[in-house]
């Protein structure tokens, strides 16, 4: 069962796709919406999570900018929405998702958060703001440079307080080589688990199976190595 709700913020309502799974839920996760809204794609994402046994939810994040669902591509519609967001914001949204998680009876260290591209980004900033059970980043940029006004990746990642991986694509033009090695050193002082996973064969938006970027055995191992890493770090049961 998948339906949108309407959760509070300081800055207003926002919506909340929330995708619950047959039966008592394992966990629960936040999945983050890449920069064209919470769209078809990632709907059908949340509802995979859910067909996996976890409560799963994907916070309206644009909210703030009129809520819009864009075109892969629309870069130029795009921007002025991505440039309006905060890291205020950010936390804001994550926690009137957290609550509403609590509410439902998830604990933080029970509660997952993944994100893709943009999303990638806000859940690495999740992990390092927040004690949650586990986190996965899809080729989330701001590595060397920060974004929504946060620090860069790389100052951020000894800070990590939820056990994070990482997974990116070789060929992404936006996010390179060097930088996510840079990253994987930062990581590696954290206090908790963290992992990164380059693709050589893929480019940014690898695991969107609605691009032309998509790259099927690229997105087959990292969706493997995603639930595999919930699996380790999320309690089961609540």
């Amino acid at each position: 069962m998948a339906t949108t709700v309407t959760v509070s913020t300081p800055d207003g309502d926002m919506g909340l796709y929330d995708a619950q799974p047959d039966g008592v839920a394992r966990a629960a996760l936040i999945v983050v919406q890449e920069a064209f809204g919470v769209n078809d794609h990632i709907e059908d994402v949340t509802r995979r999570f859910a067909a996996e046994g976890y409560r799963a939810v994907s916070p309206h994040i644009f909210h703030r900018s009129g809520d819009p669902v864009l075109a892969y591509g629309d870069m130029e519609n795009v921007l002025p929405h991505m440039q309006a967001m905060t890291d205020a914001g950010l936390q804001a949204d994550l926690d009137a998702t957290l609550r509403y998680l609590a509410d439902a009876g998830f604990a933080a260290g029970q509660v997952g958060i993944t994100g893709f591209c943009m999303g990638g980004t806000v859940a690495f900033l999740a992990a390092a703001r927040y004690r949650l059970g586990a986190a996965v980043t899809f080729y989330g940029g701001g590595i060397a440079t920060g974004r929504f006004g946060s620090p860069p990746q790389t100052e951020l990642a000894p800070q990590l307080q939820t056990p994070w991986l990482g997974l990116y694509g070789d060929q992404d033009q936006s996010i390179p080589v060097a930088e996510v090695e840079a990253l994987r050193q930062a990581a590696a002082t954290a206090s908790v688990p963290t992992q990164i996973v380059r693709y050589p064969e893929a480019g940014h938006g690898f695991h969107c199976d609605a691009r032309d970027s998509y790259h099927e055995p690229s997105a087959r191992d990292a969706w493997r190595r995603t639930l595999a890493w919930f699996d380790a770090h999320l309690p089961v049961g609540h």
